[in-house]
């Protein structure tokens, strides 16, 4: 089989970023998203009659919070190429804000669907961020560094849905005002200490063609020395967007769990990030390699959306999760190898047309998510079918592991 060859770019020059900063800026928005992720699904209950049409109106409003990134986003990443990193996070940070309060104070299903609208809008912070991350990074450091923003987004989701749980247990609106009050403290924090990382020099053209999600798509779809890697990134990503659009309606239809469960669950899965991404990442790529280490960790991925589809009682969830903690390195590696293979004056492009993959699977799975889980909410829980949606993620991790494989076989990466 023939090799294809990625060539290494050079090491972008250094910038004066302070990635601590932004850091900071991501964990404190995943704080304020955290807060929310346990009641929201239960709060879409509060302005229906049925399982299944709180499953599926909770559903259409994922989409449309997706909808709106997938249109937003690959503009967002294109603008900060041009005015730089700051003043997008600034947009970002504000726009949070106001989709919470809307939230918040919704009477029914259609202001809530504004709150989403704003939301999807403004929500560019992981994508600006991974870009700051690329701007003050080596070549060999990024995976390290996009490890670290992994790192403070799962500490949001250690303290976040735990508190949002323990608030909404007390008043499904109170999570709400509490977000909106850390997404403007975030705003004030990041217009006085954070600085812009990346250099007027460094700094690339503002041409509609970027601006165009489906551009950005057809652009990433080009490029055949990457192809096999974005196939990998977009099923896996699918998979996680049904797994994240499902599991609190799930498991409040199996164990009857509360949102300050939900909240413990979560904060589980923010724990087991932080302690990979923030400790272990290094260790791990220097034992095994990005591309070692990207494959042991989709084979965890797709064992655990088997199991987390066959447990059989609500313990068996937090077990689940601890033990999958190899998943938590496959996006960062993956995510390096990427990167390595781009530009550094296109980084902001390519990780915003990155999240629009993201963005359109957050259109489509919360409705083919949802659409599973309804028609199975009606059975008892003790029923096996009630887990369809994540025997679907399963097989989609399965499919990604022999794609990657495939391609790893078929290139030389440096």
């Amino acid at each position: 089989m023939k090799d294809d060859r990625i060539e290494s770019i050079p090491p972008a020059a250094a910038s004066t970023g302070n990635l601590n900063f932004v850091l900071v800026c991501i964990f404190i928005d995943m704080l304020g998203i955290g807060l929310i992720v346990p009641v929201l699904p239960i709060l879409v209950g509060e302005f229906v009659h049925s399982r299944e049409q709180q499953t599926l109106w909770y559903g259409i409003m994922g989409a449309t919070f997706g909808l709106m990134q997938f249109i937003f986003m690959p503009m967002l990443g294109a603008i900060s190429d041009r005015v730089g990193r700051r003043p997008v996070l600034l947009y970002s940070m504000a726009g949070m804000g106001i989709n919470f309060l809307t939230t918040a104070w919704a009477p029914n299903l259609a202001c809530m669907f504004i709150g989403r609208f704003v939301g999807g809008m403004s929500s560019a912070s992981m994508s600006v961020a991974s870009a700051y991350a690329s701007d003050i990074s080596t070549h060999d450091n990024r995976a390290k560094s996009f490890g670290k923003i992994g790192a403070a987004f799962g500490l949001g989701f250690i303290a976040g849905p735990m508190l949002g749980g323990l608030l909404g247990d007390v008043n499904l609106h109170l999570p709400f005002y509490v977000a909106a009050g850390l997404s403007f403290a975030n705003f004030i924090y990041g217009y006085f200490f954070v600085p812009e990382s990346l250099p007027e020099a460094q700094r690339g053209p503002f041409r509609l063609t970027r601006v165009n999600p489906f551009a950005a798509l057809a652009k990433l779809a080009g490029r055949k020395d990457i192809r096999g890697l974005l196939i990998t990134f977009t099923l896996v990503t699918s998979a996680q967007m049904m797994l994240q659009s499902t599991w609190v309606l799930y498991t409040n239809f199996r164990f009857n769990w509360t949102p300050t469960q939900n909240g413990i669950a979560l904060f589980c899965v923010g724990l087991s990030a932080a302690v990979v991404q923030a400790g272990l990442l290094g260790v791990l790529i220097k034992r095994f390699g990005e591309v070692k280490l990207s494959l042991l960790g989709l084979g965890s991925g797709c064992i655990t959306y088997l199991l987390y589809g066959l447990a059989t009682h609500g313990w068996m969830m937090y077990v689940f999760i601890l033990c999958n903690l190899l998943s938590f390195a496959a996006g960062p590696a993956l995510q390096g190898i990427v990167s390595k293979a781009t530009s550094p004056t296109e980084q902001g492009e390519l990780m915003g047309s990155l999240q629009s993959i993201s963005s359109a699977a957050i259109v489509v799975m919360p409705l083919v998510g949802s659409t599973i889980l309804g028609a199975v909410s009606h059975l008892p829980p003790s029923d096996w079918r009630i887990g369809s949606s994540f025997f679907v993620c399963a097989i989609m991790q399965g499919i990604a592991i022999v794609v990657a494989r495939r391609y790893f076989r078929s290139h030389t990466l440096k």
